[in-house]
């Protein structure tokens, strides 16, 4: 049973009044996902964004409506942590693929939440992240502990094992949009590999450039207007960009928590979620509290590295780290845009947090601003002891 809860039944900061100028963005409702100590690890929305994917700490995977929060039923089938989930695109629109530490890429028919295929990386195997792509867009790609395995998804018939480029964890594999035979890879070893995959995929003939982050990578992403682009946070939480296609560094942000802290009125920023793009070189940090509060850092890579003062800020909704975002198109018309829905956000604490645009006087409150001006924070006293999310 799930259970649906109003925001002014939860325990909030208060925060100042916020300047008129401001949007602002309150906390619409939350779904507790758990009656437990159990984590929200991801979210991701179908295409058309009529069903929305989240993962758990418990191995499943649950459905519901990014619309109305409505609960849609779950899929079970891993047996350890799911470290990837992603919904497949076109005609297929009701797949959905998840990645897991024991072994396995798993496809679920979302509309019976039955499983559907599997293809296994190996019993010793943990698999950390997948990608499909290529040049017939016939690949599956998948990172394992140092090793990146490619299927031919049509078969299920594995085609290449590159063993030679990474001497540990495998964390992200993305195939590049645009470039569909480019194939980017990054790991616990800091390096990030491009490779090409047309062809007899092989380590020495398709290994194209490396870039050396030197150290743990957690997350990477592309952008740019032809995807030439790079985005990389670290598991010491250092942000660096890069341009993969010239192996050229953009900006490297060392002390990326400290500069974000500085330019909100807000706790010290103690972890990085991920990185949002909106199209374009626009990208964006998006940092966390220990306590919950989430900020939106513009990231300025060109010329001077500058991480700006948050424009938008989510808090009063979570009790504990955030894991994921899930952002509303901004170009969406229809439901979603005249709901004024702004987004979903998962957490240590179990919840699913719905944000929506409110112009009322409530207590959780957020906001996104047209200035730098932030509102400030209500001294409270509040345990601040969190789990990283990393």
């Amino acid at each position: 049973m799930e259970v649906e809860v109003e925001a002014s039944e939860m325990e909030v900061e208060e925060q100042q009044p916020i300047p008129s100028s401001t949007k602002k963005f309150g906390l619409k409702d939350y779904i507790q996902t758990n009656y437990g100590d159990d984590y929200v690890f991801q979210i991701v929305p179908r295409d058309d964004w009529t069903s929305m994917a989240v993962s758990l700490s418990t191995n499943a995977v649950k459905l519901y409506s990014p619309m109305t929060g409505q609960y849609f039923g779950d899929c079970k089938g891993h047996s350890s942590t799911i470290n990837h989930i992603s919904f497949s695109g076109g005609s297929n629109q009701h797949v959905l693929h998840s990645c897991s530490s024991d072994g396995t890429i798993r496809a679920w028919d979302t509309r019976t939440f039955q499983q559907v295929s599997c293809v296994t990386a190996g019993s010793s195997q943990e698999v950390f992240s997948f990608s499909f792509g290529g040049s017939d867009d016939n690949l599956l790609a998948a990172g394992c502990q140092s090793q990146i395995l490619l299927w031919d998804w049509r078969n299920k018939k594995q085609v290449a094992c590159l063993e030679e480029s990474h001497v540990d964890d495998v964390t992200q594999v993305h195939f590049v949009p645009d470039h569909q035979n480019k194939l980017a890879s990054a790991s616990a070893d800091g390096l990030i590999c491009i490779f090409d995959t047309n062809g007899d995929i092989n380590d020495d003939d398709h290994l194209e450039s490396v870039i050396n982050v030197g150290t743990s990578i957690a997350k990477v992403g592309v952008f740019g207007d032809s995807y030439e682009k790079l985005w990389c946070l670290t598991n010491i939480e250092t942000l660096s960009v890069w341009d993969w296609k010239e192996g050229t560094n953009e900006a490297n942000f060392e002390e990326a928590r400290s500069l974000a802290s500085e330019s909100w009125t807000l706790d010290h920023v103690d972890y990085f979620v991920d990185c949002h793009c909106s199209g374009g070189d626009n990208l964006w940090v998006i940092g966390g509290t220990n306590a919950g509060s989430i900020g939106y850092f513009p990231v300025k890579h060109k010329g001077t590295a500058v991480i700006g003062p948050p424009e938008a800020v989510l808090g009063g909704g979570h009790m504990g780290v955030v894991r994921s975002i899930l952002p509303m198109p901004s170009m969406q018309s229809g439901t979603a845009q005249s709901q004024g829905l702004f987004g979903w956000t998962g957490g240590e604490d179990g919840r699913l947090c719905c944000w929506k645009g409110d112009d009322s006087q409530v207590i959780s409150r957020s906001w996104i601003s047209s200035t730098s001006t932030l509102a400030k924070k209500v001294p409270r006293n509040r345990k601040n002891s969190r789990r990283c999310p990393y």
